[in-house]
């Protein structure tokens, strides 16, 4: 009988992501014709780096989701700062992500193979998609390509439209939903936390709630001792703790585990449980297949946040620098 619950509910996310992802403008086959090599490149070398160093799935997913929360998914983060700009990968939130060498070495090979044809933007969903799949060996999700890069890249804007670690459900709820993203959508792209880690300073108030020493009730005690011991009151800005305990480098269903037993490292974690609704999907999520079948369904709504097409945007030649 459960099985039968599981599959119905697999079913209506499908139906319920299907019918709202993507509006049309992006399409699977984009680059058929004139990049059809595009796939294999971004895939053999982006499996080849994860590899190498497992930790690159976290940062190129992460690099993804950053990237789409400010200006849509058009890869204006890769955009370095000049003298008369400070762009987005300079903004507080983000001076702690990864993977743009990936990236480069990505856009650098597409160039010599089909010139002046594939976005930033398109090689980082499909990177992020890759990096996460290489440990099932297959892909996980559909990447649609037809996205342009920005021209614009502003660190005011990483700073105001990131979520942040330690964000309420009803300022997460909020900030998603405005991006077109629903509560289950923000349930499963909270699950990404499931690679990955994350700096003391981040989650630091959690360890001294009111400022006297005490733990945030919402923390399990246990937990925040040990958090305690690899963060002290003052800790190094480099000390990091996994995102999910102990199972920082597989990407599983281990993170809803946790955030059901009080263990969800930072407060926009344990906030989901705040919300009935989104705490009974964080629930049916603890099944990896219900899980991975939304999470992918997500990334694909996710990836479809204000896209460019058309003459809003560009193909840089080189991510970094705009045209």
């Amino acid at each position: 009988m459960r099985a039968n619950v599981n599959v119905v509910l697999v079913s209506l996310l499908v139906f319920l992501a299907i019918s709202s992802c993507n509006g049309g403008q992006l399409s699977p086959v984009f680059y058929r014709k004139s990049c059809p090599q595009l796939g294999r490149i971004v895939r053999n070398i982006t499996w080849s780096k994860v590899a190498a160093n497992p930790t690159f799935a976290a940062k190129l997913l992460r690099l993804h989701y950053h990237d789409c929360f400010v200006q849509g998914c058009d890869a204006s983060l890769l955009i370095d700062s000049t003298d008369g700009n400070t762009a987005e990968k300079d903004a507080r939130p983000n001076r702690s992500i990864g993977g743009y060498e990936v990236i480069d070495e990505i856009k650098a090979k597409l160039e010599e193979e089909c010139p002046d044809i594939v976005s930033c933007a398109d090689i980082v969903a499909l990177a992020a998609r890759d990096a996460v799949s290489y440990q099932f060996g297959r892909s996980m999700w559909q990447v649609f390509g037809g996205r342009k890069d920005g021209r614009v890249s502003l660190a005011t804007e990483a700073a105001r439209d990131l979520p942040s670690g330690g964000a309420n459900y009803t300022s997460l709820q909020d900030q998603f939903a405005g991006l077109g993203l629903n509560y289950i959508d923000l349930v499963a792209l909270s699950g990404a936390h499931t690679i990955g880690v994350a700096h003391c300073v981040v989650f630091a108030r959690r360890l001294n709630f009111t400022g006297k020493g005490d733990i945030d009730p919402s923390l399990d005690t246990a937990y925040a001792e040990f958090l305690k011991t690899q963060c002290p009151s003052r800790p190094n800005p480099d000390t990091t703790v996994e995102l999910d305990e102990n199972s920082s480098l597989s990407f599983d269903s281990n993170y809803y585990v946790g955030l059901r037993q009080n263990k969800g490292l930072l407060g926009s974690d344990a906030a989901l449980l705040t919300d009935r609704r989104a705490a009974w999907v964080a629930r049916r999520f603890q099944n990896f297949h219900v899980f991975m079948a939304r999470f992918g369904k997500s990334m694909m709504k996710m990836g479809d946040i204000g896209i460019k097409t058309g003459d809003d945007g560009e193909i840089r030649k080189n991510c970094r620098v705009i045209n």
